[in-house]
């Protein structure tokens, strides 16, 4: 059952990140991967919230952890797509934007998560 509760939880995030990539893509171009920055900051700043209210605040173990954290969250966000795009970037002689683009990613997917939790925090 643990699986099945992760698997509708994974194919609700990888539906909804095919959805927020596509819309973003669609209005900011291809020029940065600015889709799978946005994607990994909110959701690492949701994975922030999330730990706070279902681990701390409401003390769900087990089924919510499950759908949301690891499934939704996990499906949503992706490393293996910014490491292709950050690669690509290098590959087309784009160093500075790889860079930017690691640098910020990485920083930046912390301090989303540090956010959500802190706000949480102070909410809940």
């Amino acid at each position: 059952m643990h699986y099945l509760v992760i698997a509708l939880g994974g194919a609700m995030g990888a539906m909804t990140r095919a959805y927020v990539s596509s819309t973003l893509t669609k209005s900011l171009g291809t020029a940065f991967p600015f889709a799978t920055l946005t994607i990994n900051l909110l959701g690492s700043f949701l994975m922030g919230i999330s730990a706070v209210i279902i681990l701390d605040y409401l003390k769900l173990t087990g089924y919510w952890r499950e759908l949301v954290m690891i499934g939704f969250l996990g499906a949503f966000t992706t490393f293996s797509t910014f490491s292709i795009e950050g690669v690509n970037l290098l590959h087309s002689g784009q160093v500075v934007q790889a860079i930017v683009y690691f640098v910020s990613s990485v920083t930046g997917c912390v301090l989303a998560c540090f956010a959500g939790w802190y706000l949480a925090k102070l909410f809940v």
